[in-house]
């Protein structure tokens, strides 16, 4: 009786419904070293979970989820993680270097700890002081071993979707892609967009008051340029600095101009954005976003972008500082305004 039993139980557990059932979620847990927060909030754009830390930073939950990717959140940083049901996986984190110490072990590590390590391979493109500025030749031997930095980081993985791998290398073609055309325009803006030099016009763009401004009517002033959009998180991050700026400099020889570059079809959104927000200066809307000739001749491919220009239309500065920097008052003051 008791072999039956027994067999009766193995049969159970391993049954394939039983096993299908365990399919159905996956496992969350690791440390979290010098916490942030209580929690650990799991999310995207349709699911979002929060799983408790104990004292020491310890969590362990089951998730049910849609495969694909999300973010970690730990009240501080986040950093970006793939999920799938079946996984059990297990993550350590010491939020004194928080991307240098996310590892990942168990079932689904090996997709996860590519994206740490791709996380990094990033950072330090971006952190690269010499990369962007050197010659032509350098830089493409450079560009090189960062392609291949990402390939052996791809090759070790061992587990993992067909479809992740594939994304990945997408996202790696266009990252290099991304690379090379942010070179080009760091060299165009270094080389062509000079200070001294004639700036590129934008001609009737329509303003928030309903008429049409064109660079031109604005002669006689320094001109500072704030091109951004409605959807841009990080443009929204510098509007209080802007109200600051412009209070500072309000009764001196300069006018602040936002250029909007979000489509048509955003028209009402914009105009509501700049009523909510009560936006002061100049706010204009681009003639055709990112494709409009003022923006393509200023390679505006990434915002939000500040220009300066002088009361002559010439290019003080094709990539002025942010109004959230003290580099950008140091350089108002030295104009003597």
């Amino acid at each position: 009786m008791r072999n039956s039993i027994r067999t009766l139980i193995l049969a159970l557990v391993f049954a394939p419904g039983i096993i299908l059932a365990q399919n159905n979620y996956l496992t969350l847990s690791g440390k979290i070293t010098e916490k942030n927060s209580d929690s650990l909030v799991v999310r995207s754009s349709k699911f979002t979970k929060k799983i408790r830390l104990n004292e020491n930073g310890v969590f362990s939950d089951t998730l049910k989820v849609e495969k694909g990717y999300y973010n970690l959140f730990d009240g501080k940083e986040q950093t970006s993680v793939y999920l799938e049901n079946g996984f059990d996986l297990n993550v350590t984190i010491n939020t004194k270097r928080f991307d240098e110490t996310v590892h990942y072990t168990g079932e689904g590590a090996d997709p996860n700890n590519y994206l740490a390590q791709k996380s990094l391979l990033v950072e330090e493109v971006f952190n690269d002081t010499v990369l962007f500025i050197q010659g032509k030749g350098d830089f493409d031997k450079q560009l090189k071993k960062i392609d291949d930095a990402f390939e052996i980081s791809l090759s070790k993985i061992e587990k993992a979707d067909p479809e992740f791998i594939a994304k990945q290398h997408e996202e790696k073609e266009q990252f290099i892609k991304y690379v090379s055309g942010s070179y080009e325009d760091i060299k165009y803006l270094r080389e062509e967009l000079v200070k001294g030099k004639k700036s590129p016009l934008f001609i009737g763009y329509e303003n928030y008051n309903g008429s049409k401004v064109s660079l031109q009517d604005l002669r006689g002033k320094y001109i500072y340029i704030d091109v951004w959009a409605t959807w841009c998180g990080p443009c929204k991050a510098e509007i209080p600095y802007l109200k600051e700026v412009e209070k500072q400099y309000h009764d001196k020889k300069i006018v602040f101009v936002s250029i909007s570059v979000d489509y048509a079809k955003d028209h009402d959104k914009w105009k509501t954005m700049v009523k909510e927000k009560e936006l002061s200066g100049i706010q204009l809307l681009a003639d055709n976003n990112f494709a409009s000739s003022f923006v393509q001749e200023y390679r505006i491919n990434g915002i939000p972008r500040f220009i300066l220009i002088d009361q002559d239309g010439n290019i003080v500065s094709a990539d002025a500082p942010r109004p959230s920097s003290d580099s950008l008052r140091k350089l108002l003051n030295s104009l003597k305004l």
